[in-house]
């Protein structure tokens, strides 16, 4: 037999159980065997039945590892590294030593970039803008006056101030933060939470991507940061864009009618199905999956980016921009839309935080695109009880206080595990790799936390996110 038909028509123990609870059917089989089913397994099961009946497309791997918190992410990646020191790390001693160098200790031997490597000596300088400590449970939440909208918000975050990465450029560090690895042709976050858990609406991808232009200098943004890498291509970030057609090509052309393209669609279906009868590529199908999605989105998109059913106090809630297609109001609003449509994963970017000579005037343009449509966010999601299955997290590839550090702060909250965050800032990590935050976040979703990086290389979940 041929070896590549034999590994396809194996099937394991785990494969054949996985399957089975994979339909609604089999799942309400299932429950007539609860009883003797451990708890951690007996909670999947309400899980699964849910997709099933929402005609949900099947993950790789048929059920969570244990039980999983959260359903969706949203995630607010704030492209070219924003200051901390401006935004959310308070720290008023640097006023005392304003223009002393930079301690050793402090840097403890941390690489140059191109643009540091000439400086004869790295004078310290403080933050220019205010900070309020706003109420979180113990510790507080320090914010800058840059981000009040944000404020009044605070008692829902988690700070993180203990993340560390190796990467001191750019690409590479928005690639490990992306995908857990510095080297490109690994699967993104979303890429893999699509892969694993499958799509729970069967009109939209499971992995949205938006981006959102700055008004600072913009690093390039590489569509590998929301690739599949080895995975299936259908498991790829779809990339909204801002404009008259959020997706590209997705409307008929003149002269072709919905049933014309259904016709050309199963022709080219049956087509791919001798195609991978003969080759057995698996990309094959990933095309076929593909066009279908596109087919149906040709319906679900123009719904989804209808704002017209939004009363007029959400729209002013995200502020004057929200009529913007692309800005940072139009899709944070779209974030939340999506949302409510079971997309699993949802990334923002927002470029140009890239500031080095000019950080007072262009972190001001920054923040204010940001600050009313990321508060506006969360609490939509709060009103409209989302937020208690839903990871909001807001990160950037490293901090670009003292000219790309590669020490970075990241805020993070879902609504029922409010407990398990530890208010303010979590101490005592030490530097904790990216890969820990990947793998705290897996736990979440019920995927287990060999998903994302190196084992080895990690220290294991984040004590307060799990």
């Amino acid at each position: 037999m041929n070896p590549i038909e034999e590994r396809l028509l194996e099937i394991t123990r785990r494969r054949f159980f996985g399957r089975a609870l994979g339909s609604l059917t089999n799942v309400l089989g299932a429950a007539a065997i609860l009883p003797f089913l451990n708890t951690e397994t007996a909670a999947i099961l309400p899980w699964l039945e849910k997709g099933a009946a929402d005609g949900a497309r099947a993950g790789a791997m048929g059920a969570p590892h244990f039980r999983p918190r959260a359903k969706r992410v949203i995630y607010l990646h704030m492209e070219g590294a924003p200051s901390q020191l401006d935004l959310f790390d308070y720290k008023p001693s640097m006023r005392a030593r304003y223009d002393q160098d930079l301690p050793d200790s402090i840097r403890r031997g941390q690489r140059l970039t191109g643009m540091t490597s000439g400086q004869t000596r790295f004078p310290l300088a403080p933050s220019i803008f205010r900070f309020t400590r706003y109420a979180n449970r113990q510790d507080g939440a320090w914010i800058s006056e840059l981000m009040p909208r944000l404020g009044s918000v605070a008692h829902e975050l988690c700070f993180v101030h203990s993340m560390h990465t190796d990467a001191i450029n750019h690409e590479p560090a928005i690639t490990f933060f992306q995908t857990g690895n510095e080297q490109p042709g690994r699967p993104s976050f979303g890429a893999w939470v699509s892969y694993g858990l499958g799509a729970s609406n069967a009109d939209l991808p499971a992995f949205v991507v938006m981006i959102a232009q700055g008004a600072g200098n913009m690093q390039a943004l590489s569509a590998r940061f929301w690739g599949s890498g080895f995975l299936p291509s259908e498991h790829q970030g779809c990339k909204l864009r801002g404009g008259a057609d959020p997706v590209l090509y997705l409307r008929d052309p003149a002269g072709v009618t919905r049933d014309d393209r259904r016709r050309l669609l199963d022709l080219a279906g049956r087509l791919n199905e001798r195609e991978y009868d003969r080759s057995l590529d698996p990309e094959v199908r990933a095309r076929v999956a593909q066009a279908e999605m596109a087919f149906r989105m040709q319906m679900s998109v123009p719904e989804l980016t209808d704002f017209s059913d939004e009363d007029a106090a959400t729209l002013e809630m995200y502020g004057p921009d929200v009529k913007k297609p692309g800005s940072m109001a139009a899709n944070c609003l779209l974030a939340r839309r999506l949302a409510e449509r079971g997309v699993r994963f949802i990334q923002l970017f927002q470029r140009g935080w890239d500031q080095h000579t000019n950080l007072p005037g262009e972190i001001r343009q920054q923040a204010a695109a940001l600050d009313a449509p990321q508060a506006a966010l969360i609490k939509d999601l709060r009103r409209r009880g989302l937020l208690d299955d839903t990871i909001v997290l807001w990160a950037s590839e490293f901090s670009d206080s003292n000219g790309h550090n590669s020490d970075k702060l990241c805020w993070l909250l879902m609504g029922n595990a409010a407990g398990r965050f530890r208010s303010g800032r979590i101490l005592n990590c030490g530097g904790r790799s990216l890969n820990d935050l990947h793998t705290s976040l897996c736990n979440t979703f019920g995927i287990n936390d060999q998903t994302f990086g190196n084992p080895a290389y990690c220290k294991g979940p984040l004590p307060d996110l799990t």
